[in-house]
């Protein structure tokens, strides 16, 4: 297996003077040299094809024993010295300080078709950041990391990918809940891939440290590297690297908000500079639709990171760049501007997004409220997005509201409570739907084709994955290639996966890995 390293971050920026792998403050430095541990008895449970041939490795390279070794962390890329990175951030809206990777290393980066990758290993043991933790990774939210970047990157959202899932053979003490329950757990690592894991924290670290020599040195990095469309010197190429970031970060919280995805932990330290989704813990998508919810028991009081908050929450992040970035630039109006055109501009995407989910071509005063009288009416009672939207395709103009209704009747998880408490609210939200489709130019054939295409049939629910993981942990790794295979076509109909398209069955109201997550893993 032959691979082109070009080590760009670990070339160009600041390494830490030690070598001590302890965990301890570390000054002045993007990232520590430190090798990964090494597993006792590391076995493949799935590599994805088309992520390795990204990297320029095969089909038959990835189920080789090399392939195993190095991306388990047993053994070293030649020409390469793994290290984790450094940066602090913002944890549920606190100043945390110092973070870093405290569970993940990074092996190399990777040219291939004049692309360059980093590949890094999560789960493969500690590093001078991993604080009193032991730096690894269990099965469980390794099978969860590794199914939903690949959903992710196929639903069209910007996204890390993941190359492989492997056993290490050892087994991880863990406590799922913080309940002082701790069990063992078998212990896996993934391999994450993306141009870069930079974060906004990255930032924060230097700006935090008055480092203003590496800090502006990560920026011209990043700027170079990253963004080479930036053309411009001086203060004025901060600005406009702060501008683009934002404009990605908008971007991929309208794609989250289409597909009903809550990230759950949007600190920080967790927002990738390339406005990736990145860092999968307790996540979930939305069942019902829940503005309100969030998955992440550790946020469950205060919910800051629920469904309806993420855009506020990723413009107030930016706030945080924003400073991070100041003393480059030491003028604040232009980073102002660009916040305060932040939430102006997601609100025009929200609703040319919800137009594309709702059918219209055509863009019509009308619309928004209409909108907002879906997302009200969905609130009623508990009706499954994903489904709802699925089957709002099915609906033609000639239709009479009862009609309408019934044809979305599958999305209802109390169907009986429909036709009592909200049958008028949802006949009058139809009634304008269909009037409003009446007025697109498109026939009913070319609109169910173009919703379609932005409606997922299958998205990675909590309790999908959580069945994954129970065969898993049984050695049945067939539910896992399953799910990969389905949710590389979110789109399609896939009549031979249709079990999958249901509603949260109600054994995972309540369960733990379904409904209810935690950061531990």
């Amino acid at each position: 297996m032959q691979l082109k390293i070009n080590n760009r971050f670990s070339k160009e920026l600041t390494a830490d003077t030690s070598e001590v792998n302890t965990s301890r403050q570390v000054l002045n430095a993007s990232f520590s040299f430190v090798n990964p541990r090494i597993p006792s008895n590391p076995k493949l449970i799935h590599a994805s094809e088309e992520v390795g041939a990204l990297l320029g490795i095969s089909t038959e390279e990835t189920q080789s024993e090399e392939f195993t070794n190095i991306f388990s962390g047993k053994s070293i890329l030649p020409d390469s010295r793994p290290y984790a990175m450094n940066y602090a951030g913002h944890q549920f809206g606190n100043w945390a300080g110092q973070l870093g990777d405290g569970r993940a290393i990074v092996l190399a980066e990777v040219e291939h078709n004049d692309q360059s990758l980093m590949l890094q290993l999560k789960g493969a043991g500690s590093t001078p950041y991993s604080r009193r933790a032991d730096g690894l990774a269990v099965l469980r939210s390794s099978i969860r990391e590794h199914l939903c970047s690949e959903a992710m990157h196929y639903l069209g959202v910007p996204t890390t990918r993941s190359l492989s899932l492997i056993l290490t053979g050892d087994e991880v003490l863990r406590d799922v809940m913080y309940n002082g329950n701790p069990e063992y757990e078998k212990g896996a690592v993934v391999c994450r891939v993306a141009p870069t894991f930079i974060r906004f924290g990255s930032f924060e670290l230097f700006s935090s440290q008055n480092d203003i020599e590496n800090l502006e040195k990560l920026a011209d990095f990043t700027i170079e590297h990253y963004y080479p469309e930036i053309l411009i010197d001086g203060k004025l190429k901060y600005i406009e690297f702060f501008q683009k970031v934002a404009d990605k970060t908008r971007k991929m919280i309208v794609e989250w908000q289409r597909v009903g995805f809550v990230h759950g932990v949007m600190n920080t330290d967790n927002m990738s500079i390339l406005g990736l989704t990145i860092d999968f813990g307790p996540y979930g998508w939305l069942e019902d639709y829940n503005p309100d919810w969030t998955p992440n028991t550790t946020d469950s009081q205060h919910r800051r990171y629920r469904f309806g908050n993420q855009p506020d929450i990723a413009q107030w992040n930016l706030y945080q760049l924003a400073n991070a970035l100041y003393p480059l630039i030491e003028i604040a109006e232009p980073l102002e501007n660009i916040l305060n055109n932040f939430k102006e501009q997601y609100e025009v995407d929200y609703l040319n997004m919800m137009r594309d989910k709702l059918g219209f071509s055509k863009i019509l005063k009308e619309d928004k409220k209409i909108i907002e009288a879906l997302e009200n009416v969905l609130q009623l009672s508990e009706t499954d997005m994903t489904i709802f939207f699925r089957e709002l395709s099915n609906i033609k103009k000639e239709l009479s509201v009862g009609v309408g209704i019934s044809l979305v009747n599958n999305a209802f998880y109390n169907p009986k409570e429909i036709s009592k408490t909200t049958l008028k609210s949802w006949e009058k939200w139809f009634t304008k739907y269909i009037n409003r489709i009446k007025l697109e130019d498109d026939s009913d054939e070319i609109r169910k084709t173009k919703m379609d295409l932005v409606n997922p049939k299958y998205v990675l629910r909590n309790y999908m994955a959580q069945i994954a993981i129970d065969a898993a942990n049984n050695e049945d790794y067939s539910v896992v290639n399953e799910l990969h295979t389905i949710l590389k076509k979110p789109y399609d109909e896939q009549p031979e996966f249709e079990k999958w398209y249901a509603k949260r069955p109600d054994w995972a109201r309540e369960k733990i890995g379904c409904s209810m997550l935690s950061c531990s893993s």
